[in-house]
């Protein structure tokens, strides 16, 4: 956790504590994961995106997302829609679970989200963006932020979301540097992340590329970003919010790790499903690069949580890991 009395930035008038940030992401920045890593210094949480229609529904998914902790605070609810008028009826319908921040997912570039005019796809809309921007900001409380893309390959419009952003009374602007079209392939484009940054008078976080500790100044330092953000990088190695590299991170606070993280995800999901869940962090985890293909094929298979810790004590015992580690 950043100790420094002095906030880095505000999100209106949200104190922020820090300058790196778990982005979010979906099936993976869950309440065992987002709470870990607020642990170790990220500077807030965001939850998993939430679809506006279920939120509206009779759907138990958005009470499990929405999930949260009083040390996680500040907390922010990340939501998806295309249609200004439910994303309005859905924030103030969440604004009632006391986040203390309401963001608007208009960067994912999944094709079931993007090809109906969400995520990413939003952002073709900008006089959509704009009308939604000026209902939230106009009937909620909390602040009111935008998570965007560099648009399409065929349709760059970063520069204009981000103002229409500012101009609807939006809080602050994340920005991935990628296109929808690349995801998450090629270099990021951090270029046009400090383009934004010189645009808007209102905070901006920067993600793309950031795997290390050196990465996090450097972005910081070309971008001039009020904070990183930072998403696959901190799958296998959630010690980059203390400023360590994965290769820094003793093998005995990488087993302390893994039990605190699987007992929270079997707390959260109950044994079963938060076993089959946490599979996916564990290969990330004990890295199975290190791993024989027999120790790969065990670490995925189902198995409850008193096993699974069982085995991982056998893996981690494994000379060609303790080599790796």
């Amino acid at each position: 956790m950043n100790e420094s009395k002095t906030p880095t930035f505000y999100i209106r008038d949200v104190p922020i504590y820090g300058d790196t940030i778990l982005a979010p992401m979906d099936g993976y920045s869950d309440w065992p994961f987002r709470s870990i890593c607020r642990e170790l210094g990220s500077a807030m949480s965001y939850t998993e995106f939430i679809k506006v229609e279920k939120i509206l529904s009779k759907s138990k998914q958005p009470a499990k997302r929405m999930y949260f902790t009083e040390p996680e605070r500040p907390i922010t609810f990340q939501i998806y829609g295309d249609d200004p008028d439910l994303i309005l009826e859905a924030a103030l319908k969440i604004q009632v679970n006391n986040p203390d921040v309401i963001d608007l997912n208009m960067g994912c570039p999944a094709k079931t989200i993007a090809d109906r005019g969400a995520g990413v796809g939003m952002m073709l809309t900008p006089l959509k963006i704009a009308r939604t921007f000026r209902k939230l900001v106009k009937n909620l409380r909390v602040p009111v932020t935008g998570k965007i893309r560099l648009g399409w390959d065929r349709c760059k419009n970063y520069k204009l979301i981000a103002r229409i952003i500012e101009e609807e009374g939006g809080s602050l602007v994340a920005i991935h540097g990628r296109t929808k079209e690349e995801r998450y392939a090629g270099n990021a484009d951090w270029d046009a992340i400090a383009e934004v940054k010189s645009l808007v008078k209102i905070p901006v976080i920067g993600s793309g590329d950031v795997k290390t500790v050196a990465d996090i100044d450097r972005m910081k330092a070309y971008t001039n970003v009020d904070a990183v953000m930072i998403g696959r990088g901190a799958i296998p190695n959630p010690w980059i919010f203390s400023r360590m590299d994965r290769d820094q991170v003793p093998p005995d606070v990488v087993k302390a790790t893994i039990r605190k993280h699987l007992a929270r995800s079997v707390e959260f999901y109950g044994d079963e499903d938060g076993s089959r869940l946490f599979r996916k962090n564990a290969v990330q985890y004990v890295m199975m690069n290190h791993l024989t293909r027999d120790e790969r094929k065990e670490i995925l298979k189902a198995r409850p949580s008193g096993e699974f810790l069982e085995l991982l004590e056998k893996i981690y015992d494994s000379p060609m890991l303790q080599l790796q580690t």
